[in-house]
């Protein structure tokens, strides 16, 4: 999808409009306007007539495509920038100023008036009290009728108003639509310092770097910045891109990222990510990839395409919003017209005082913008500790989770092995055996042979280049050096191809890795891993978050992932398993009863994002730990940047989290809502409280889905304990 930033468009219900008039134009494939973060995402062929059909549908829209904008451009500006958000703050309070002021002499004019004033005379100021006030709301609600959108919040108060005007109520009138642009502008002003916080915590790139250009540093644009440059970056300053430490020493500052508390090291030789902060010491970085291209713009990109994915409660709220309306105009025209019809004294201009109220009520606005917004703060927060959730329902299914299943190496261990020891058979030696071994694992990324290959650096051990070679996932790999068959892998690999030879048992502990020359069993190596630090308690605290079922399924023998699975007190284990068969045992444990239980029924697969792909993108939440690969970061659902096994349970608990904030928003908007529905009905609530229910409830929404975004940086997964 193209995305596009808007601007001039201040009304959820009007950008739910937007959204429904461009699904329906010809040519678009697929449209989301996300009203909290002001984007629109759009796939459609001619993007052309797209960007004139949304502008004919909201007049005064303007749209930027994203990607066109410079960081720098915008950063070089801060005084412009500041002054335009000044004339933005006066051009909107001074009409309801002047509402104010007009209304308050109008008042007193009418309880001052010199006898024989006409009452056309005393209603004039009120008129045009109400004129200043809300001339927007009503040329708005015009608009929006002649594109067929009669039954929404501005159509809703102008009715009301105009209906209080007409029966005399010239003083609530003119104060309910003087409070009602009041509270829309306080509501907007509290969206955009959401917007804003969410700009700056997942913008993390610097607007300038150093970059050399012969023998000189210049400052440059970030967005500037090519693979290959060599940059300088001093204490306290943001790494501008993604790139490998050549000079210098410093600790660095990873939590922007990662949600790591502990400041990491920095020397020649490490790798480090854009957005990290060096803390005290310069640092010269030859840079791996351009700035768009960083992890930190990478980040930014997904958290923003998130909020494009809309939940259930989302699209929800949305169909409810289509019909709650007329359902409330329909109800306050009952209120209106049949009490008088049928109560002996009943008077129309009574009842229909209090059918007003409950138009001025009865505005969706603190459903439809509140919901999306929880939902965005809630993906921003968790990226804030290195947990990127792409999308409202991916926040739904982890709040539902309450199966995990878990990969072995990489994800409960460290996954980097190291050969612990050498069986030869009689025949060969050692180091025929290592040279071999490590040339025929040469091209491969599995953390088994990479052991392998670093025991042959180790031992200065000679090998050979491959011939060729064939891969058997899961299981290991055939290769053909200087004329001869090696074969390395697990004990059914040499079983199905190797000569009959009696393979010696699995070992307690260690992971076995088998060796054929020639068809003919040679040998093995004995790997061992170190199980994570965080393992244990991470899956203590997923136990007390409620997850009933937690297992392992894994390539690896049975050995040492039994004493993994003892070690942290997971019975149900699966070994030597191929990717085919991980997924098949995955949908096994996703179609048993004990998986699918009420509302813990999500299963949630957690792995290292190397192999697991399979299984990763079939769970009800696929988790990849650790960021490293691009096959990751497309097929998981959440995406650790940090491999350390405490935010799988903080994903969890933030995800719940934030599902406790949108409903507290529904059952407080609804619960109030309708309490003062019920009042007005009855002649108990003006249309000043009306309008403070409508307009204050909505605020408090709007305030309380920013809580989604606050997190606590802790070093385990205690993070967002609130």
């Amino acid at each position: 999808m193209t995305r596009f930033r808007m601007e001039g468009i201040d009304c959820p219900v009007c950008a739910q409009g937007l959204e429904d008039g461009l699904r329906k134009f010809e040519g678009v494939k697929g449209v989301t306007v996300d009203f909290a973060t002001l984007t629109l995402h759009v796939d459609a062929l001619d993007l052309a007539a797209v960007e004139a059909e949304a502008k004919r549908l909201e007049p005064g829209l303007g749209l930027l495509r994203i990607g066109s904008e410079s960081r720098a451009s915008v950063a070089a500006q801060p005084e412009a920038a500041s002054q335009g958000w000044g004339r933005g703050w006066i051009r909107d309070l001074l009409p309801i100023a002047s509402a104010a002021s007009l209304a308050i002499f109008a008042f007193l004019l009418e309880r001052r008036a010199p006898a024989g004033l006409q009452p056309w005379a005393l209603a004039l100021p009120y008129y045009a009290a109400w004129l200043i006030a809300g001339k927007e709301v009503l040329l708005g609600a015009l608009r929006n009728i002649g594109r067929g959108r009669i039954f929404d919040e501005l159509f809703l108060m102008s009715i009301a108003t105009i209906g209080a005007m007409l029966i005399g109520q010239y003083e609530e009138a003119v104060g309910v639509m003087v409070l009602y642009r009041l509270g829309e502008f306080l509501q907007e002003s509290a969206i955009e310092r959401s917007r804003s916080s969410m700009r700056s915590l997942l913008d993390l790139r610097p607007a300038l770097a150093r970059i050399k250009k012969g023998a000189e540093w210049l400052s440059l644009p970030s967005e500037s910045v090519e693979a290959g440059d060599l940059l300088l970056v001093l204490p306290g300053e943001a790494v501008p891109a993604d790139g490998g430490v050549e000079a210098g020493e410093s600790l660095v500052d990873t939590k922007t990222l990662t949600g790591e508390s502990a400041p990491r090291s920095a020397e020649p030789g490490s790798e480090l990510m854009g957005g990290f902060i060096v803390l005290d010491g310069a640092l010269e970085i030859r840079a791996s990839r351009p700035v768009s291209e960083s992890q930190a713009s990478r980040v930014a990109a997904l958290v923003e395409e998130a909020s494009a994915r809309k939940a259930k409660t989302e699209r929800l709220v949305t169909r409810l919003a289509s019909w709650y309306t007329p359902l409330v105009v329909a109800l306050a025209a009952l209120v209106a017209f049949v009490p008088p019809l049928f109560i002996h004294g009943a008077r129309l201009a009574d009842w229909g005082y209090r059918a007003l109220v409950m138009l001025v009520i009865s505005c969706p606005c603190a459903l439809v913008i509140s919901i999306p917004l929880g939902y965005f703060a809630g993906i921003g927060g968790a990226a804030r500790a290195g947990i990127l959730v792409k999308g409202g329902e991916v926040i739904d299914a982890l709040a539902r989770v309450g199966t995990v299943v878990f990969d072995k190496t990489g994800t409960l261990t460290e996954g980097s092995f190291e050969v612990i020891g050498i069986e030869v058979e009689e025949g060969r030696s050692e180091t025929e055996l290592v040279s071999l071994a490590a040339a025929a694992e040469a091209r491969s990324t599995h953390p088994l042979a990479r052991a392998l290959v670093k025991e042959a650096e180790r031992r200065a051990a000679p090998t050979e280049s491959i011939a060729e070679s064939r891969e058997y996932p899961g299981r290991g790999l055939v290769a053909t050096i200087g004329g001869r068959e090696v074969l390395v892998g697990n004990s059914r690999l040499l079983g199905e191809n190797a000569k009959s030879a009696k393979l010696p048992a699995e070992r307690q502990g260690a992971t076995s890795l088998y060796v054929a020359i020639d068809g003919s069993y040679a040998g093995r190596f004995l790997l061992g891993d170190r199980m994570k630090g965080d393992a244990a308690d991470s899956l203590s605290e997923l136990a007390a978050l409620g997850v009933h079922r937690m297992a392992m399924l894994t390539g690896d023998a049975a050995a040492p992932a039994q004493k993994t699975a003892d070690a942290l007190g997971i019975a149900e284990v699966k070994t030597a398993l191929t990717p085919e068969g991980k997924l098949r045992e995955l949908e096994a444990i996703m179609k048993s009863g004990a998986a699918r239980r009420g509302d813990r029924g999500a299963v949630m697969f957690v792995g290292d994002g190397t192999n697991d792909a399979p299984v990763i993108a079939r769970a009800d939440v696929g988790v990849a730990l650790g960021a490293g690969t691009d096959a990751a970061v497309e097929t998981a659902d959440v995406v650790l940047l940090s491999r350390n096994l405490d935010r799988v349970p903080a994903a969890v608990r933030h995800a719940r989290r934030t599902k406790r904030i949108i409903a507290q928003n529904i059952v407080f908007a609804l619960g109030i809502k309708s309490a003062f529905l019920a009042l007005g009905a009855a002649g108990l609530a003006g249309m000043w409280f009306a309008v403070i229910a409508d307009v204050g409830v909505a605020l408090l929404a709007v305030l309380n889905s920013t809580r989604a975004l606050s997190s606590r940086r802790a070093g385990s997964s205690s993070f967002l304990r609130r």
